[in-house]
């Protein structure tokens, strides 16, 4: 009878099988359904990471956070009025990438004044005083109503300084050497590159009609401030009391 119509086995080299014996190895089917169950692992588990990144973009819901918590530890907390920010949870929903520095035009207790005016519709995160005082009125994870220009108000921490942009005097070397540690420190949380082109003044954003900080603000002392800062040891030197005072 032919091969075709063999019922007997057809003699096998020694040692060898047509076929995988029991425990004898994985075959090729099982390799296929055991890799499709852990690709179907792990892409259950980018899809997990990717839920968890854009958790925090559904409306309604927010990271937790406590009343008063500081992101800078040289600062003190007084809340600016909410209808001069937008709450958000960045840098999950709006990359962080721009610190905006920008001058009061008035004093320090009167900055703090306003940005808790919920009339005035505008405020910065922080504001620095001549003395070198800190406040943090808005949390780093919202948006400050600072710049006039959405884009950057959605990328950018703002901070104030005391003073008049046509008083070069206003503009100290305590209130200096404490913004750089600021600004050092926010470079720092968020990656930002310690330069020119992530470090700007209001005057820089596109559409804006403010001059601050004005001719007299010195870039390149400031500048090298930070960067100084951004190569000390991390920690915040203290700065004087944030009591506001008229």
């Amino acid at each position: 009878m032919s091969n075709n119509g063999s019922t007997g086995a057809s003699p096998q080299p020694s040692g060898s099988s047509s076929r995988k014996k029991p425990g004898g190895g994985v075959s090729r089917r099982a390799l296929l359904i055991g890799g499709g169950a852990v690709t179907a692992v792990g892409a259950a588990v980018l899809a997990r990471d990717e839920v968890q990144r854009l958790w925090w973009q559904v409306p309604g819901v927010g990271k937790p956070r406590k009343p008063g918590e500081l992101d800078y530890p040289g600062a003190t907390w007084v809340a600016a009025s909410d209808a001069n920010w937008r709450r958000a949870d960045r840098p999950d929903d709006f990359p962080i990438d721009r610190v905006i520095i920008h001058v009061t035009q008035g004093s320090f207790a009167s900055a703090v004044r306003v940005f808790q005016d919920p009339s005035h519709q505008a405020a910065t995160h922080y504001i620095v005083g001549q003395d070198g005082r800190v406040v943090q009125m808005i949390r780093e994870l919202d948006v400050a109503y600072q710049a006039g220009n959405r884009s950057y108000n959605e990328r950018a921490v703002g901070i104030e300084h005391e003073g008049f942009v046509d008083r070069p005097k206003d503009l100290t070397k305590e209130m200096y050497a404490s913004s750089a540690r600021l600004t050092a420190s926010i470079c720092a949380r968020h990656g930002i590159p310690v330069d020119r082109e992530h470090i700007i003044g209001h005057v820089e954003v596109p559409g804006t009609d403010h001059t601050d900080p004005g001719p007299h603000w010195d870039w390149d002392r400031y500048m090298e401030l930070v960067r100084r800062a951004a190569a000390a040891p991390p920690s915040p030197a203290p700065t004087a009391s944030a009591a506001v005072k008229p």
